[in-house]
């Protein structure tokens, strides 16, 4: 397992940006973002791959975009347009064997978490 802290989140309105950042305490194959959302299950943001590009759920119709920095071993992701059922807490994952966006079988590192909150 690697170390993930993230940082940013907070409150907006709806049609705002945030921007999020996870920092690694190591290298790892994927780093992704997921979000657990009132009332559903965990779902995947965005994952990006080593060497590779970001897929992103579906839900997030070009709102959002992932950026990952090799050297700093950190992945960004910037959310604009956000909306109210965009609110709830975001996670960062790692896994080195696997980067799928649409299951979180496979990520073995995990953020503690940071909230997302969107008013309308």
């Amino acid at each position: 397992q690697v170390e993930l802290v993230e940082s940013g989140g907070g409150s907006v309105q709806a049609g705002g940006s945030l921007r999020l950042s996870c920092g690694a305490v190591g290298s790892l194959y994927c780093m992704a973002w997921f979000r657990q959302v009132p009332g559903k299950e965990r779902e995947g943001v965005a994952s990006f791959v080593l060497g590779g590009r970001p897929f992103y759920g579906d839900f997030v119709q070009g709102r959002f975009a992932a950026s990952r920095d090799y050297a700093k071993r950190t992945l960004d992701l910037q959310m604009d347009n956000l909306r109210p059922e965009d609110s709830g807490i975001y996670y960062c994952a790692g896994s080195e064997t696997v980067c799928r966006v649409h299951t979180d079988n496979g990520y073995t590192s995990w953020g503690q978490g940071t909230q997302v909150s969107v008013s309308s």
